[in-house]
């Protein structure tokens, strides 16, 4: 990795802003591309780096968008058209791209998602429990209260301020679409504050209390640890990209010469056919389709 690129990735990190690491393992002559050259692909399918000229590069774009969305890693195989003698890799994800020159490509892709963001409003010995046992977990947390905001992109919303600040924490949770909020009370208790709160069935629905799994806790930590289990559990049933920075997908369109996918940018060769937009991989194929239809 360049330093430029390093650079990047670690602003990229530090700003919590989800992106793929794309790099090239193996590449066969002529691409332009070659073993380590790497690029990072942005939510909006944006590329900054090398991995391949612009053939390759749409092919990288939307199976990393992709890869993006699940969070799962991915090997990606770009073969031109026709015979091509190049070593299988079982698992990999196999694109046909006809537009490439020649040289086939194989490029690993790691979606690169920031940790669950955990707020945690209170300053109780449970609070300070769910931080220290979150950062085992591999989570980032954030310390909210009266006078500190809370923090946008937040995956859960955990209460335990015993009594301070319990309303306000929960309506903001609820107004921002917290996943997981719960608040750290007795059964009693926790029934009477969501009383007094007046909200409706499905707001009720969204706070879990009292927090965490029933695993007989008592002492602090052992409190944090079921509900942490439970955050985890919620957590696991969701979509792997975090709330934070989550933006609509760029539209995918098919280029109407060769079939391709493509992953529509700024940039990406456009014609417009009897009122319908059309996109394609190059322009090549921009003016392949031109000539055919009389443009």
């Amino acid at each position: 990795m360049t330093a430029l690129l390093s650079g990047r990735v670690q602003e990229l990190t530090t700003g919590r802003v989800p992106f793929v690491h794309a790099t090239v393992v193996r590449a066969q002559v002529p691409s332009s591309a070659k073993p380590g050259d790497d690029a990072i692909v942005l939510q909006d399918g944006s590329i900054e780096g090398f991995v391949g000229g612009v053939c390759a590069e749409g092919s990288v774009r939307t199976a990393a968008l992709g890869a993006l969305a699940d969070g799962k890693t991915l090997l990606l195989r770009v073969l031109p058209e026709g015979e091509v003698e190049f070593p299988d890799s079982p698992g990999a994800q196999v694109v046909l791209n006809p537009c490439l020159s020649g040289g086939a490509l194989e490029i690993f892709l790691q979606p690169m998602l920031p940790p669950p963001l955990v707020e945690v409003v209170g300053r109780t010995p449970v609070a300070d429990a769910v931080v220290a046992i979150s950062d085992v977990l591999g989570y980032a947390t954030a310390r909210s209260g009266p006078a500190t905001p809370s923090p946008e992109g937040a995956a859960a919303v955990i209460v335990a301020s015993h009594g301070r600040d319990e309303n306000a924490a929960i309506r903001a949770a609820l107004d921002n679409g917290v996943g997981y909020i719960a608040l750290v009370a007795s059964r009693r208790r926790g029934r009477s504050v969501l009383d007094e709160m007046g909200l409706n069935d499905t707001e009720r629905a969204r706070i879990r209390t009292p927090a965490g799994l029933d695993i007989s806790a008592r002492t602090a930590p052992e409190i944090a640890v079921s509900i942490l289990a439970e955050l985890i559990a919620a957590l696991r049933s969701q979509p792997a990209m975090p709330p934070v920075a989550r933006e609509a997908g760029p539209l995918l369109a098919t280029d109407p010469v060769c079939g391709m996918t493509v992953t529509v940018q700024a940039d990406t060769p456009h014609l417009v056919v009897g009122g319908e937009d059309l996109w394609f991989c190059n322009p090549h194929c921009r003016d392949t389709y031109a000539a055919r239809v009389g443009q």
